[in-house]
């Protein structure tokens, strides 16, 4: 029963004539052993526990322990209630939020891994600030989380959704892709702009390296957060006006999968090349690894 690729779930939404949520319900059901109404009770849990993070990480301005971050999060708080974003009330809150959350993850607050603890504030920041600016329903945001599981899901049967194997771009890359099928159902896009929406978000952020300065998610992981969800943003506006990505989205996955085979082993979450071998990055991990001594 279970989807291993995109032309299947399209296939099977046609077939059916359901939309993903209902096709994602099923699997889940099916992967599970357990009732579709239990896994919307699950879902929802997870919905919650994502806000809870939200909250706490907006509260807190706790340095992590390298006492490099933790406290942009307020920083950005701060800035707004002086000066609104340019791009209005949902982009601030987007962006805080997925900050808080990424903060959250370094405190190690509860986050949910989503798909991974490094891009955890993506799908949470995009999901909760529109429907609290949009009034979208519980049961919407809800059908939105849905979506983005079975999004991530389907990527992972082909490629493992970390760093150490296929770079950034399996992780905050994949959650960006994640949040823009959410955001698209919950603005009530069809099948085909949900996918389309997926599609322009994943190819648009192929290549990004994992490199971690000191190996903590910390630097600049937790900035990509921010970043890669208003990617989503940009992603779903684009598909549901129409604009549609020219490479399937089956053949973009193969192409993340590629392109993480052929990404240099030191820019997979080993620290050893990119921005974590900068002077400034060997400066910080040098005091940070003396200090622990």
């Amino acid at each position: 029963m279970t989807i291993l690729s995109f032309s299947e779930l399209i296939e099977r939404c046609k077939k059916e004539n359901k939309r993903i949520y209902e096709i994602a319900l099923e699997e889940e059901a099916f992967l599970q052993a357990e009732t579709l109404d239990v896994i919307r009770i699950k879902t929802l849990e997870t919905l919650l526990a994502m806000k809870d993070a939200i909250k706490d990480g907006l509260k807190s301005s706790e340095k992590s322990i390298s006492n490099w971050c933790g406290d942009d999060c307020i920083k950005l708080q701060n800035k707004y209630k002086k000066t609104p974003a340019l791009f209005g009330k949902i982009f601030e809150k987007i962006t805080t939020y997925a900050l808080a959350t990424a903060e959250e993850n370094l405190r190690m607050g509860r986050i949910v891994a989503c798909p991974t603890a490094g891009s955890c504030g993506i799908v949470p920041s995009v999901i909760v600030a529109v429907a609290e600016e949009e009034n979208i329903s519980e049961t919407e945001q809800i059908n939105g989380l849905l979506t983005a599981g079975l999004v991530g899901l389907i990527v992972s049967n082909k490629v493992q959704l970390a760093g150490a194997v296929a770079g950034c771009q399996a992780e905050c890359g994949v959650a960006s892709a994640m949040a823009a099928a959410a955001l698209t159902q919950m603005l009530g896009g069809n099948v085909d702009e949900i996918l389309q929406a997926t599609a322009l978000a994943l190819k648009n952020i192929l290549g990004l390296t994992c490199d971690p300065v000191c190996g903590l998610v910390e630097v600049p992981c937790i900035k990509r957060n921010a970043f890669l969800a208003i990617h989503a943003v940009t992603a779903s506006e684009l598909a549901l006006c129409g604009v549609e990505s020219k490479i399937p989205l089956d053949e973009i996955v193969d192409t993340l999968k590629i392109t993480g085979q052929l990404m240099s082993p030191l820019l997979k979450e080993t620290s050893q090349g990119g921005l974590a071998k900068t002077k400034t990055a060997l400066d910080l991990e040098k005091k940070l690894f003396n200090n622990k001594q």
